[in-house]
């Protein structure tokens, strides 16, 4: 065989082309020129609307039975709950029954001996819903504003309660909104009375106390006020019906070398996130006038002549 004929070109085993490092930078240039084209021209927009369009009906696929799986877990867990919840509302309906027969007929007998003793009948307590709306905006009172106005008959004055307790009273009135003051704000004074011992007082509002409180005052060390006892609304000051749960006393405070002792109170309605209120009207003007005083007799001196 001629030499000439063989092939003198080095086998592919021991080919090079460019290095490992070479194509690594090349891949990384391409790569950062990418990114910046994408984030200065969103050239890749496009393709990945295409590829979502594309990719969705799959991915919905594959979401559904995870999907399913969970409303279905969802779905006995409420089912359960609402079983419980049931049986728990029918055992407290059976608790209640014999309350609830007992407090009618006291109610009965409360009305028959007030007709027996002449009495003047409890007046009714009329009332709207309205909602909470926001918070006021000035931080060192605390009002909440509520959705209705002077055009839905609410005026100043009238007491705000939820379904726990008091709430406050309207000391603003707008055309369409009003302003509630709450019953921890320091400007508001309640009269109560403890449904325990009978005892009148009047409890004001501490906002900086605990997140809201109430401070029942003017009570000497040794009054009979314990933790617990429950305080509610006089009816004497003719603004708030009698009988509506401000608060329950939560501590007592004696110190001997004090006159009076200090009485907290936590409040019975959520001064703290009510939503639905009712505004009742003011007991002042469901009650008579008070009589106008009686003019003194005139005493005028003799002039001399």
């Amino acid at each position: 065989m001629a030499l000439g004929t063989l092939d003198r070109s080095p086998p592919p085993f021991f080919r090079q082309g460019a290095s490992a490092l070479s194509r690594l930078l090349l891949a990384g240039a391409l790569a950062l020129l990418l990114m910046v084209a994408d984030t200065r021209f969103q050239i890749t927009g496009p393709v990945r609307t295409v590829i979502s369009a594309v990719v969705y009906p799959l991915q919905w696929a594959l979401q559904q039975p995870v999907l399913w799986s969970r409303d279905l877990y969802q779905a006995v867990q409420d089912l359960r709950y609402a079983r419980d919840l049931a049986a728990h509302s029918q055992e407290l309906l059976r608790q209640q029954t014999p309350r609830v027969l007992r407090y009618e007929q006291l109610a009965l007998e409360n009305e028959q001996l007030r007709r027996l003793l002449e009495l003047r009948p409890r007046l009714p307590t009329p009332g709207q819903a309205a909602q909470v709306l926001y918070d006021a905006a000035d931080p060192y009172v605390h009002r909440v504003v509520i959705d209705r106005g002077l055009v839905h008959g609410v005026r100043a004055g009238a007491p705000v309660i939820d379904d726990s307790g008091l709430l406050g009273q309207v000391t603003r009135v707008h055309a369409t909104l009003a302003e509630v003051t709450l019953v921890i704000d320091a400007a508001q004074a309640t009269p109560i009375v403890n449904t325990r011992t009978g005892v009148r007082a009047v409890v004001f509002g501490e906002p900086d106390l605990h997140g809201g409180q109430l401070e029942l005052r003017y009570m000497s060390v040794d009054a009979d006020v314990q933790p617990g006892d429950l305080l509610v609304t006089s009816g004497i000051d003719g603004v708030y019906p009698s009988g509506l749960p401000v608060a329950r006393v939560s501590r007592v405070e004696r110190r001997p070398a004090a006159a009076f002792a200090r009485i907290f109170c936590e409040p019975q309605g959520r001064v703290d996130g009510a939503s639905q209120v009712l505004v009742l009207e003011p007991l002042a003007q469901q009650v008579p006038p008070r009589p106008a005083p009686e003019a003194g007799p005139a005493t005028g001196r003799k002039g001399g002549g």
